[in-house]
């Protein structure tokens, strides 16, 4: 089932297997990919589809060092020698735009976190410094949370203008998108917290404005229920989820990227109201190929995995012969130069297996 193909809005993707988003921390201090990003994307081009690191709208919305941005006109020509490189070697890609919101440092972006509410999320965080306490967030007020959903949009544009063949938006992991969604994040008396209404309001309207920008069948979303990710708590999350994805539903969206974090009674309610591709992510994977042929059975239309695809640029075609795969080294996943992130190798095989 992982080597048959899929139709993804007008993207024919030859096999069932996502590279799942992956922050690297390799961008120049402008928010700019290097050349390495692109030789990165490029190696890993027989995956179905790329999903990128995430990356942000707005100089806001940075959290951690060396992130890249879709803000400038630099960083967008940075993402256009990646995007020509993915898709010279066969590939697929899209950006995952990402606002960490309230998970930030001063010292990273030179500014405070900004957030739903006045909280403090997370609890400590890489910094040039080493790790630092994060900062209490400032509030966004309402119209600032209205310009937010507009930064999305822009850098939606700019994706497209990158050449992207679409965007992720980033509603998962205790990001801003998340961080609405929560009960502990979002202490607001304004139209954007309080009920289920109010605290999903921010996803859909930001999903609306970036599907208005650059058309529903180029855009997906990320969500992870019950992920207590930045120290999120989400005890309504069965009240919260299904109201979230059935406006997304009615969105029309290409896709919706769901982290297994939901429990089996959400997932399933969640495959059930969603009409489009549904792409799953399991977490708690221990066998790549066992567990996304697993999910595929239970209803998943495409598989994300992530650690494997750090470590094995050729994914696809070491799962389709039952090769041994690289193991990931986690001491190279943030930061640094080639090593650990260009210079996995892959197989030598005979042309007509590869």
């Amino acid at each position: 089932m992982l080597f048959t193909p899929h139709t993804l809005g007008s993207l024919r993707l030859p096999n069932r297997l996502v590279m799942a988003p992956m922050t690297r921390s390799r961008a120049y201090v402008a928010g700019i990919p290097s050349p390495l990003t692109a030789l990165y994307y490029a190696q890993r081009a027989s995956a179905g589809l790329i999903v990128t690191e995430g990356v942000q709208p707005s100089v806001v919305g940075q959290g951690y060092m060396n992130t890249p941005g879709l803000h400038t006109d630099e960083q967008v020509a940075g993402w256009r020698e990646v995007t020509d490189a993915v898709h010279a070697a066969g590939g697929r890609i899209v950006a995952q735009i990402m606002h960490t919101g309230g998970v930030g440092h001063p010292d990273n972006t030179g500014h405070l976190p900004v957030a739903p509410s006045a909280v403090r999320l997370g609890e400590q965080i890489f910094t040039p410094a080493g790790l630092q306490d994060t900062p209490v967030a400032v509030e966004l007020s309402t119209a600032e949370v209205e310009a937010t959903v507009g930064d999305f949009a822009a850098a939606a544009r700019r994706a497209v203008d990158a050449g992207f063949d679409g965007v992720e938006l980033h509603g998962a992991n205790g990001y801003l998108i998340h961080q609405f969604l929560s009960q502990n994040a979002n202490l607001r008396d304004d139209r954007y917290g309080g009920s289920v209404e109010g605290r999903i309001r921010f996803a859909v309207e930001t999903a609306k404005a970036v599907a208005d920008e650059i058309g529903p069948s180029r855009v997906g979303i990320r969500l992870s229920p019950r992920n207590g990710a930045q120290g999120l708590v989400e005890e309504d999350a069965h009240e919260v989820y299904p109201a979230l994805v059935s406006e997304l539903a009615g969105l029309d969206l290409v896709y919706l990227h769901l982290l297994a974090t939901g429990g089996a009674e959400l997932d399933a309610r969640i495959r059930d109201l969603w009409p489009n591709t549904l792409i799953v992510n399991d977490p708690t994977a221990t066998d790549p190929a066992a567990s996304a042929e697993e999910r595929l059975r239970w209803g998943a239309d495409l598989v994300a995995l992530g650690k494997s695809f750090l470590a094995n640029p050729d994914l696809p075609v070491r799962l389709r012969v039952g090769a041994q795969l690289n193991e990931a080294d986690l001491s190279t996943a943030f930061g640094g130069d080639h090593r650990g992130y260009t210079d996995y190798p892959t197989l030598a095989l005979h042309p007509a297996v590869a």
